[in-house]
């Protein structure tokens, strides 16, 4: 029995699609675009009306049999989709978010997939491929197609042209002064950033890693020490400096670390906004200015430089994988560890890395860096990243699916978040100084990024850098001696605490882990050492 299928001309089939996309897939992009041009004006309805034709119009140019369905289907499933995260959260579906999202793991891709989430997918994606896959779309000859397509095609381009001719310079102004209006737009914003990734992807594929630092070695301070010298390197997750009470927050998020003898940076800048961007930036020899990923992957970075002097290297994670920066050193996953209390719904907290530390640190017989990723902060579901005794700030919002919750609701959880991490980064410290008559020991921790928690309309993170606001980009920074460390390199406790308040950025991070490991090397640099000035020794 034939099912009746409705028939519709491929013309009028595209444009639909197009008009459909428009209207339902552009709720941020089309508020934006009447703001960034000062309202209704005559130049912002000629800006969106060329906009519309230019989209409609390559619609329009697609509707070729065998190439039509697929093709739209695409900009519906890929509009769809990054609707959801642009209106929800307010992320930009930009190059280093695809990225980060094709570098996470099950359970935060988990976290994003609400309820809201599938309803908002079916019905702008799913619902209409379908009826797309039920219309049969009725074709023309090549020839009669291409001479309809034209009688359509020409007069909206010429439209959009004489549009763009009479306002060329206030479209030109306005998207320069207005960037982030263009990137969220739907499907080109999503497609041409999942283009570029793929190119860079390729591009990087088979490329040859330059060694970094082959003339590193053990400096003086370092081969006359009678104990190993220990350095423990956390790299932080989504912490954002404004909300530790050591920064002056109006909430104790930092009990713990208070109360001991640690040395808090208050002015610190990330390198991106997002972890597959900052955390190779951070164990990069590059600045943010030179950064890229393709001079991460094609150069060694600090752990190869340790290595090239002969310290062991050790990378803990609880969290995406190191993006490469492990790949020449020891690298031990914690996420999958089956412990129904540090680890509940299958996700790790970071206390999970802490028995480790201490069987380690027990052993250790030679200098050492341990790397800590932590899971920190990771949103959306904050409430996963803290026990009942952290839960300090009630009520939080319990699920991942943020626009449940209230803005204090959400804040009051990620709250909790930092106080976790304030819990566990006291807790290496502990079982460091409870080792202090066996090594020299020293902490250094800054989170990858900051985030958003509703400012402005904004949560999580990824912003562009240009435009990201400074919840996104200003993060914690903390390091910790031993009174063995501080003896042994003559450090200056005094001379320490002057520097505090000093702007600093993860440009930093390279040079001082260096510096903290008396490690010596041509690409070592000491004006970029936090702590070189108010070290006695080395």
């Amino acid at each position: 029995m034939r099912i009746w299928r409705p028939v519709i001309g491929s013309r009028t089939a595209a444009l639909l699609v197009g008009i459909f996309i428009l209207a339902t897939c552009n709720r941020t992009f089309w508020p934006m675009l009447v703001e960034s041009f000062g309202g209704f004006t005559p130049v912002a309805i000629t800006f969106g009306l060329s906009v519309s034709l230019l989209l409609l119009t390559f619609f329009v140019a697609i509707s070729a049999k065998y190439v039509f369905k697929p093709l739209a289907i695409l900009c519906l499933l890929t509009a769809a989709g990054a609707s959801y995260f642009t209106d929800t959260f307010g992320t930009i579906i930009n190059e280093q978010m695809i990225d980060s999202a094709m570098t996470t793991n099950q359970r935060e891709a988990g976290a994003l997939i609400s309820t809201r989430f599938l309803v908002h997918f079916f019905l702008h994606g799913i619902l209409p491929v379908l009826l797309l896959l039920w219309a049969r779309v009725r074709h023309e000859t090549f020839g009669t197609k291409l001479r309809n397509n034209s009688k359509l095609i020409v007069p909206m381009l010429l439209a959009t042209g004489a549009m763009v001719y009479l306002h060329i310079g206030s479209y030109i102004v306005t998207i320069r002064q207005n960037n982030l209006m263009m990137q969220t737009l739907n499907p080109v914003a999503p497609l041409a950033a999942a283009y570029n990734y793929a190119n860079t992807q390729l591009t990087h594929a088979n490329v040859e890693v330059q060694p970094l630092g082959t003339d590193a070695k053990r400096g003086p301070v370092a081969t006359a020490a009678q104990k190993p010298l220990v350095t423990i390197l956390v790299a932080g997750e989504t912490a954002r400096g404004m909300n530790f009470s050591l920064n002056g927050y109006d909430r104790e998020t930092n009990p713990k670390l208070k109360q001991l003898d640690i040395v808090n940076f208050t002015d610190v800048t990330s390198c991106g906004t997002d972890t597959a961007t900052s955390l190779p930036c951070m164990f990069s020899v590059y600045p943010r200015k030179d950064y890229s990923e393709g001079k991460a992957k094609s150069t060694q970075n600090l752990l190869d430089v340790f290595g090239h002097a002969g310290v062991a290297t050790l990378w803990w994670d609880n969290n995406t994988g190191s993006k490469g920066i492990a790949d020449r050193t020891s690298y031990v996953p914690f996420m999958d560890t089956k412990d129904p209390v540090l680890c509940p719904d299958d996700e790790c907290r970071d206390t999970v890395f802490l028995k480790k530390l201490e069987e380690t640190l027990a052993g250790v017989t030679k200098d050492t860096v341990i790397v800590l990723h932590q899971i920190g902060s990771h949103g959306p579901a904050y409430y996963r990243r803290y026990t009942e005794t952290e839960r300090l700030f009630q009520p939080d919002c319990r699920t991942p699916d943020l626009p449940k919750c209230s803005l204090e609701e959400v804040r009051n959880a990620y709250d909790n978040s930092i106080v976790a991490t304030d819990a566990f980064l006291a807790a290496v410290i502990d079982l460091l100084k409870a080792h202090d008559d066996r090594i020299s020991s020293a902490m250094l921790y800054a989170s990858d990024h900051g985030e958003s928690l509703g400012e402005n309309g904004i949560f999580l993170h990824g912003a562009p850098y240009a435009f990201a606001p400074k919840e996104q980009t200003h993060v914690p920074m903390i390091a910790w001696f031993s009174p063995a460390y501080r003896q042994l390199t003559g450090l200056d406790a005094s001379c320490l605490a002057k520097g505090t308040a000093n702007p600093y950025s993860h440009d930093k991070w390279f040079h001082t882990a260096l510096g903290m490991m008396n490690v010596v090397t041509s690409v070592y640099d000491r004006d970029l050492d936090i702590f070189a000035a108010c070290r006695a020794k080395g």
